[in-house]
């Protein structure tokens, strides 16, 4: 099933995995995704690395839980290191899976390096991606959208432009980057919709799990933290395990305000992990996400 037949039929709740390092870590993969199947998400990703033996490990996630777990499956595919001809042999092997839905993007750059350079035969941005993609292949395609702005571009007016080119260049619907203001998220959804971008747009959320984690992956995506949230970091600066407690809380009030405001979906960036997702879902108790647990309370 397409996720954009699911978007205009109903509300969502997705999750996001990666791929471990070495073929030893798929199976504690696996052990998250069937923790939180009891949840009933709506679809969940498999994130790309480019390049190298974890690249395959996404695939072989992607189509294993094409096959075991009952929900959606949807895909990343990046430019990053791949020749053009690479990356149609694994848009071939996932479409002959019976993958049908697919999230098109840059990548980052190498480690330690600033700019961006594409492969030789490869491509240089996320939109001539989906372009080759609707061109010659049969996906639905997702784009990444940036509440606070790209981290590269130059101004919010730039990065919607550059929004607004994924969803002509074939973006049926867009997921965010992580955030924690949610008014940024709305200021975002304001600029989207005077660009006259009328996709569905479904919010990338991030429970924190450490100070020093979020800290980090906020410096590296541009996303800001708010005086809120950093008073939280302050207090459980050495304390991860009260941190973890903590950004349940946090995401459970953000998310239930995304939901009292209308979003179309919430997408979780489970960092492989079950634990603060199940615990935000379980606090939640969204229809037809209740989950096992919440279930058994009535």
């Amino acid at each position: 099933m397409t996720i954009i037949d699911i978007l205009e039929s109903r509300r969502t709740i997705s999750y996001e995995f990666y791929p471990p390092r070495t073929a030893e870590g798929i199976p504690a993969v696996f052990r998250s995704i069937m923790r939180l199947e009891q949840y009933h998400p709506d679809f969940i990703s498999v994130t790309y690395g480019a390049g190298g033996t974890t690249r395959a490990f996404t695939e072989e996630i992607a189509i294993r839980a094409q096959r075991e777990a009952d929900c959606t499956i949807m895909a990343h595919i990046t430019c990053a290191g791949q020749s053009q001809p690479e990356i149609d042999g694994v848009l071939g092997r996932l479409q002959n899976a019976g993958i049908e839905n697919l999230i098109a993007l840059r990548g980052d750059p190498p480690a330690g390096e600033a700019d961006f350079v594409p492969a030789k035969d490869g491509f240089a941005h996320a939109t001539d991606l989906m372009k080759h993609i609707t061109a010659n292949f049969n996906f639905c395609l997702a784009g990444a959208c940036y509440p606070e702005g790209h981290v590269s571009s130059p101004d919010l007016r730039t990065d919607m432009e550059h929004t607004r080119w994924k969803v002509e260049a074939g973006a049926r619907f867009l997921v965010t980057q992580l955030f924690y203001d949610n008014d940024d998220f709305y200021a975002f959804m304001d600029r989207a919709h005077g660009a006259g971008i009328d996709v569905p747009i479904v919010a990338g959320v991030l429970p924190v799990l450490s100070s020093s984690q979020i800290r980090r992956f906020t410096q590296l995506c541009g996303a800001s933290i708010p005086p809120k949230l950093e008073a939280i970091l302050e207090r459980f600066a050495d304390d991860d395990d009260g941190m973890r407690e903590a950004g349940i809380d946090y995401a459970t009030r953000q998310v239930q305000d995304l939901w009292e405001q209308g979003v179309r979906g919430i997408h979780f960036y489970a960092l492989n992990r079950s634990y603060s997702i199940s615990k935000i879902l379980d606090n939640l108790r969204l229809p037809g996400h209740e989950g096992l647990v919440a279930a058994e309370r009535g």
